[in-house]
């Protein structure tokens, strides 16, 4: 069996519950029509990937293990925009884009106010976009030259960000024609080359440092 690849990048759009996630993936698919779009929520309800009710959050706890034994072939394929507030579920080697939308904490709750969102519920996701819980948890997860923050306050913004993921496609297709891996010994291999790769920058300067300080401890001994 020929090794499994992907001739169309996964784009994963993410956020704090607010932040235009929804209307900036209506929006790509408007002009990535050949993509599939899923909303994490409406799938899991579909697929009943449920392991309890939460009573204090009124919604039901993801069973991320299931989710992912249902999402994971499908993502093999390419070509797919996700949509969810929680970003680290996913496998690295699947995902190929972090966008990961922010937005200005007065609209954040205007927004969660007109959804009639509990008070307390209101303020767990201000406090976490204050924080930028989810840009930290997609930087954690991911290797950070995939992860965009893109400000999200208002159609204009989330216009220009589409345009920009839009163009940042073309540019994936461009610089990978034959398309990327799916499997995991591939993508790890490729992952341990760059941290090579890094590492003996690190040493390099390192060992470079060192020579300047011998060199400078002869000078003053000489003295």
């Amino acid at each position: 069996m020929g090794e499994s690849r992907r001739l169309n990048p996964n784009i994963l759009v993410t956020g704090t519950p607010g932040t235009g996630k929804s209307t900036t993936c209506e929006l790509l698919l408007r002009n990535l029509p050949d993509y599939t779009y899923y909303n994490i929520s409406d799938f899991a309800a579909k697929n009943k990937c449920y392991d309890g009710y939460d009573e204090a959050r009124k919604s039901h706890i993801v069973d991320e293990d299931k989710l992912l034994d249902e999402l994971e072939p499908l993502l093999h394929s390419g070509g797919n925009i996700i949509d969810w507030h929680v970003n680290d579920v996913f496998p690295e080697r699947l995902i190929d884009l972090v966008a990961v939308l922010r937005c200005d904490s007065s609209v954040l709750f205007d927004r969660l106010n007109k959804r009639e969102y509990h008070s307390s519920k209101i303020d767990e996701n201000m406090d976490a976009e204050i924080m930028g819980v989810v840009l930290q948890d997609a930087l954690d997860s991911y290797e950070e030259q995939i992860v965009v923050e893109l400000q999200s306050d208002d159609t204009e913004q989330m216009a220009a960000n589409v345009d920009r993921v839009v163009t940042w496609t073309t540019m994936w297709k461009e610089q990978h024609p034959e398309g990327v891996t799916n499997e995991l010994s591939a993508h790890q291999a490729k992952k341990e080359r760059n941290d090579e790769s890094e590492e003996g920058d690190f040493e390099e300067q390192g060992s470079d440092a060192s020579s300047e300080s011998e060199s400078d401890s002869e000078s003053e001994g000489s003295k």
